[in-house]
């Protein structure tokens, strides 16, 4: 029996596009490298400049966590614009809507769109997160589009009923959905038990 070596770690590949929201990547990859991930991680130019203005990093700091590699969004010969190259899962997070729309169109014009056709084409988990307020009709259909054909389209949209404090309350919400999405089994964020509101006997 032939064989290669074992991976020992899942590997994700994690694209940070151009739109606002740069503190859910950084969340979600600090928590793939806690749980024993190995990240791959693609930032479009408008990515890093969000980068820069909500979280004052650029890749290179991102990147500098260990397990995560930085890849060169002009690239098109990297690991993940390959087939035959196994990875896990894909998230773009968060996903602008020029990203959303060339994924839905099947332009593979950057590693980022070519990613996604990959994970898209091999049947691996797409998960798309979208940080936009209102949504256009073209990314509507863009995004319905997507979800007929296996993405999971996951807006970064966070959740109220757990009291958060902390604008980290509100990142973590979002993350810890993407987490279960990957079936990550985490402790990130507190789960509805069915408990928090009081029924009459």
């Amino acid at each position: 029996m032939g064989g290669g070596v074992p991976r020992c770690m899942p590997e994700i590949v994690v694209a940070l596009t151009g739109a606002s929201g740069a503190q859910y990547c950084v969340r979600l990859i600090e928590a793939l490298v806690e749980y024993g991930w190995s990240v791959r991680l693609i930032v479009t130019s408008t990515g890093a400049i969000n980068l820069d203005l909500e979280c004052s990093m650029t890749p290179s700091d991102l990147a500098s966590m260990e397990g995560v590699t930085l890849e060169d969004n002009g690239n098109l010969a990297a690991k993940s614009a390959s087939g035959s190259a196994r990875f896990d899962a894909y998230v773009v997070c968060p996903a602008s809507g020029t990203t959303i729309g060339k994924i839905a169109a099947g332009i593979s014009d950057n590693l980022a769109t070519r990613s996604a056709l990959v994970a898209m084409k091999e049947r691996r988990k797409l998960i798309i997160v979208p940080r936009e307020a209102p949504y256009s009709t073209p990314h509507l259909k863009a995004m319905f589009n997507l979800s007929e054909w296996g993405a999971v389209i996951l807006p970064a949209s966070p959740g109220f009923y757990n009291s958060p404090e902390r604008i980290d309350d509100l990142v973590d919400f979002v993350v810890a959905r993407i987490l279960d999405q990957l079936e990550v089994d985490h402790t990130i964020g507190k789960r509805w038990t069915g408990d928090e509101v009081p029924t009459e006997d």
